[in-house]
């Protein structure tokens, strides 16, 4: 039965229904979790206690990949997995997930960082790698020549360059596809889902087992009964399992990831590129994404606060000594725009001493009260782990007691909400609006599918909806409007820094604009001008927690220095 991607409807519903599951967590893991068990036939519920891909699901490297250096590791079957899903992602959510070319560049000689007989075997791990399942993306690695490798990157350094590799992966927009996930389990297949809702208890019967949660939403606790409970929380899934089993099991290992975004002039990368970081065993990736380029990942260790955790001058060290390693000029933190910190939700392995070393396979199990947890993977693997997770939800409730309920999965061809109209809607792009450029309607294409005619439609009746959200961004302010009204966003941080990635691309000049966008989006949301006063506020500060955390400065007022220093033509 079709849902309504409504907040007040969804809360009501969560209030008076009886479900067969209650996910907690609104990650990529419980949003993929959310739509197996409701395509099935499963009454399904699902509560997130801050936004939708909150946590480490909106602060990945945005990559669907399967993970050469997983080759390295032996995770063969996870990679050939990983690449499976790969395949599906791109079918499933052709607007969502796109095909990125990867340059592997050589450095050799005495100074490089790749010994020569490493280089040569870089070949064969190429060939492991397409036939695990990279060739499933139409395109087989090739070797290229050196003036190739500096055609995609002129900013390399040329002095130890050598031939290098290239090689095919994807790419996509984490936040956005966790929220399509999300939308596509409750519009098409009826699912319950609520951001801003924390489970604060596990319910029990009179045997012990787990009959739902208690929750609170709104200032308000209320109780959800389901017959199976779901624990998809991520890096916070001990402390679901403490609710449940009374003690911390400590089975996570959080490792923080860091990413810095700088101007794609200060790189001129075309494609992504694989760089090596010095003294260490790893590499990181390079990446273009519009006008910008970011770096990263970082795979630390972390025993901090797990709510905010925050990139340090440490981490910025690290990526920046990477990169310029690798260029010919250098980029510095002044040049940073943006940055973003998540952590992986690890399975803690007492024989590995490095987080970079841990598997990324997952783990579903279940406790003595019934409560299921599922625990570690990756966001490419997302919707394996959903399937294994709701085939155990089954074997828990008991396929005789399910009727009508389809005991497989039905995701593997499924499409997620936009995919249908997507293509269409690219095609006729130069024709598809009146006030919109053709580069704006495949933005919105890419980011929406076939709801962005809804989009087009808006800024068509008003156009003053067609004006950049973020002046140095391609985002509207239709697309905040859209947010407010039907993505279920709740605060002006749940538009910037997720709905779109504003934030992450352009930090201080957000914050320069967050007034005019929370007036835009107040009465959407119900704000009167304390709220309003009070949403901006608190935005401000997140970006100014972001920026002293690693002591950068305020790239708005560098921006606008520069500009004001280049002298202007004579009238």
């Amino acid at each position: 039965m079709p849902g309504l991607f409504d907040r007040s409807a969804n809360l009501r519903r969560l209030a008076e229904a009886d479900y067969d599951v209650l996910i907690i967590g609104g990650g990529i893991t419980g949003a993929g979790v959310a739509l197996d068990a409701a395509s099935r036939g499963l009454r399904t519920a699902l509560v997130e206690r801050d936004d939708f891909a909150s946590g480490t699901s909106s602060k990945s490297s945005k990559l669907v990949h399967g993970g050469l250096r997983y080759l390295q590791q032996g995770e063969i079957k996870l990679v050939y997995e990983a690449l499976h899903e790969r395949q599906r992602l791109r079918r499933n959510a052709p607007h969502l997930v796109k095909v990125l070319p990867f340059l592997i560049p050589i450095f050799a000689g005495k100074d490089g960082v790749v010994p020569k007989k490493l280089a040569r075997a870089m070949g064969s791990a190429m060939w492991t790698y397409d036939l695990t399942g990279g060739v499933r993306i139409g395109k087989v690695h090739k070797r290229i020549d050196i003036a190739s490798v500096r055609a995609h990157m002129p900013t390399l350094r040329g002095d130890r360059l050598a031939p290098s590799y290239l090689y095919y992966d994807a790419q996509a927009d984490d936040a956005r596809l966790t929220l399509a996930i999300a939308r596509t389990a409750v519009i098409e297949h009826g699912a319950t889902a609520v951001n801003g809702c924390s489970a604060v208890a596990v319910r029990k019967d009179d045997r012990g087992r787990a009959v739902g949660a208690t929750v609170e939403a709104d200032g308000k606790r209320f109780d959800v009964s389901a017959r199976v409970l779901v624990n998809a929380a991520g890096v916070w899934s001990d402390d679901v399992r403490a609710m449940d089993e009374g003690a911390d099991p400590e089975s996570i290992r959080p490792a923080k990831g860091v990413h810095v975004v700088i101007p794609w002039s200060r790189v001129r990368n075309d494609i992504a590129v694989v760089i090596p970081v010095p003294k260490d065993r790893r590499s990181v990736f390079v990446v273009p994404w519009g006008d910008l380029t970011y770096v990263g990942t970082t795979d630390t260790d972390y025993d901090g606060p797990t709510e905010d955790p925050q990139c340090t001058t440490e981490d910025i060290d690290y990526l920046l000594g990477a990169l310029n390693f690798s260029m010919s000029s250098e980029v510095s933190r002044d040049d940073i725009v943006g940055t973003w910190a998540g952590l992986r939700p690890l399975v803690r392995d007492a024989s590995s001493d490095r987080t970079a070393d841990l598997s990324r396979q997952h783990k579903v199990q279940r406790s003595a009260s019934g409560v299921i947890t599922i625990t570690g993977g990756k966001l490419t693997t997302y919707r394996k782990m959903a399937s294994d997770t709701v085939g155990e939800v089954i074997d828990t409730i008991g396929r005789d007691h399910l009727p009508g309920v389809n005991h497989r999965t039905r995701t593997k061809r499924l499409p997620i909400r936009g995919a249908e109209g997507y293509q269409a809607l690219v095609d006729e792009a130069s024709t598809a609006a009146a006030t919109l450029d053709r580069r704006t309607v495949v933005h919105l294409a890419d980011r929406y599918g076939g709801e962005a005619r809804a989009i087009i439609a808006m800024a068509d009746r008003n156009p003053s909806l067609a004006e950049p959200l973020v002046p140095s961004l391609p985002y509207i302010r239709a697309e905040a409007v859209f947010s407010a009204r039907y993505e279920m966003a709740r605060s002006l941080d749940d538009i910037l820094t997720r709905r779109t990635r504003a934030r992450l691309l352009a930090r201080d000049e957000t914050a320069q604009v967050a007034a005019q966008v929370a007036d835009l989006v107040s009465a959407e949301l119900g704000w009167d001008s304390d709220e309003t006063a009070r949403q901006v506020a608190g935005y401000e500060a997140l970006v100014l927690e972001e920026r002293e955390s690693a002591q950068l400065p305020d790239t708005h007022l560098v921006s606008i220095r520069e500009t004001s220093a280049v002298p202007t033509a004579a009238p």
